[in-house]
């Protein structure tokens, strides 16, 4: 009898297992019927040019195709129940930002970039769908777009569109290579996070060392811009609408870039020619600070 019963335990544990890992490919159908704008976990390296030019190592300095989330009341109810463990995370303020004998933080930015973005290695059809590996797979990339399709909806709560955002980070994108190709510093603070802005001016003093001085340009309109991730960081527990929210951005552009040396010879680029550049950034704004506004607050390598 006890042979017995266990084997029927194993049995529907084996069973529920089963029914566990079928059940992210349901939802992944319900969801991609769902999204007007889904957004690309793979990525694809066909649609790069051949002349693509990674400027990291002189002019590192990031937008993207966000989505248009419409998602079944069924997908809400079982994968949003938990707000707090889905959809944000809880990040510590600094120790000067915390008042004595009260919760409350008075915080500027998190201080780093949650979750960061990179390319998904490509799977098989069949390993995706016919494998235990697959199935998880699988599980993780609808987690990893609900969690983006969630931080959208809540942005757009707050009146944020899409046009109206691409086209100021745009603007922030060719501002903030303008002020790191002049070194202006003051006024590179204003559009950046602290640790962002330690991290470009400590380029700039290593840039200054080498090169005398630097031309870019920007070769307008911008071939590419989309969403690649967006995420929300709670920095509250008592109070989740104190929130912060990262959208990483993908630019496909063409720019001009020329260095020169001390006496004004031309030492590497030539602003003649035209240069593609894929770069990934990072911006960050608060949703519960009055008057917040978008500022760059990391780039990843592209």
């Amino acid at each position: 009898m006890a042979s017995r019963r266990l084997q029927l335990i194993r049995a529907l544990h084996l069973v529920s297992g089963l029914r566990q890992s079928s059940h992210p490919i349901r939802s992944y159908s319900n969801y991609a019927s769902g999204a007007s704008n889904g957004l690309k976990c793979s990525f694809n390296t066909k649609n790069i040019s051949p002349n693509l030019y990674n400027g990291h190592n002189a002019f590192h300095w990031t937008s993207g195709k966000t989505m248009t989330v419409r998602y079944a009341m069924g997908a809400e109810l079982t994968i949003f129940r938990n707000e707090r463990r889905l959809s944000t995370t809880q990040a510590n303020a600094p120790s000067q930002t915390r008042k004595m004998g009260a919760l409350k933080v008075s915080m500027s930015s998190p201080g780093f970039v949650y979750e960061p973005y990179a390319p998904r290695e490509p799977i098989s059809f069949l390993q995706r769908w016919f494998t235990r590996s697959g199935w998880r797979r699988t599980k993780d990339d609808i987690i990893l777009e609900l969690k983006s399709a969630y931080a959208i909806a809540k942005l757009r709560k707050s009146g944020y569109s899409k046009k109206q955002f691409y086209n100021e980070a745009v603007i922030m994108y060719k501002e903030i290579n303008t002020l790191m190709a002049h070194g202006d510093k003051n006024s590179l603070r204003k559009a950046v996070t602290e640790n962002m802005f330690s991290a470009l001016k400590n380029e700039i003093k290593q840039r200054e060392s080498v090169w005398t001085k630097v031309h870019w340009e920007l070769v307008e309109p911008i071939v590419k811009v989309r969403t690649l991730r967006a995420r929300l960081i709670g920095v509250d527990r008592n109070d989740l609408n104190k929130l912060f929210i990262q959208l990483t951005l993908e630019f496909l552009a063409k720019h001009k870039f020329e260095a020169y040396d001390s006496k004004g010879t031309v030492v590497a680029g030539n602003k003649d020619k035209e240069v593609l550049v894929r770069d990934i950034w990072v911006f960050e704004k608060s949703l519960f600070h009055p008057g917040a506004y978008w500022r760059l607050c990391g780039r990843i390598s592209a």
